[in-house]
């Protein structure tokens, strides 16, 4: 009975590993910037401080910055974390910073920065 017990838990286990993420990243890299699967530049923001598992772009800010969504299942692996919303929403973040698009970029397009207070996320 407990060996039957042990292999049921064992089998378990392995069900679950394979039904959790993957750990895949968020983003790739192109010449140094981080660029998410959509092909946008990503940017931090100054104000978020590191590490603080929050971001503090919200309302008209989040408009146009929108946030690098994570999704429920999404989990921190690395430098990647995910972080809480004010919404309740998940976002990804690299090295404790959450992660941003800028709405007026266009997806392939280099991006040199937009201010000193949102540079480019770079690794």
């Amino acid at each position: 009975m407990t060996i039957r017990l042990s292999l049921s838990a064992l089998a378990l286990a392995v069900i679950a590993a394979g039904c959790a993420s993957t750990g895949a990243t968020p983003a790739k890299t192109a010449d140094g910037v981080l660029v998410g699967s959509s092909g946008m530049t990503l940017y931090t923001f100054d104000r978020d401080a590191a590490g603080s598992g929050k971001s503090v772009c919200n309302g008209p800010c989040a408009t146009n910055w929108p946030p690098l969504m994570a999704t429920g299942s999404d989990a921190a692996s690395g430098d990647w974390s995910v972080v809480t919303r004010d919404d309740g929403a998940k976002q990804w973040a690299y090295k404790g910073k959450p992660l941003y698009t800028f709405a007026r970029d266009t997806a392939g397009a280099a991006a040199t920065g937009v201010s000193a207070n949102w540079p480019l996320a770079t690794k």
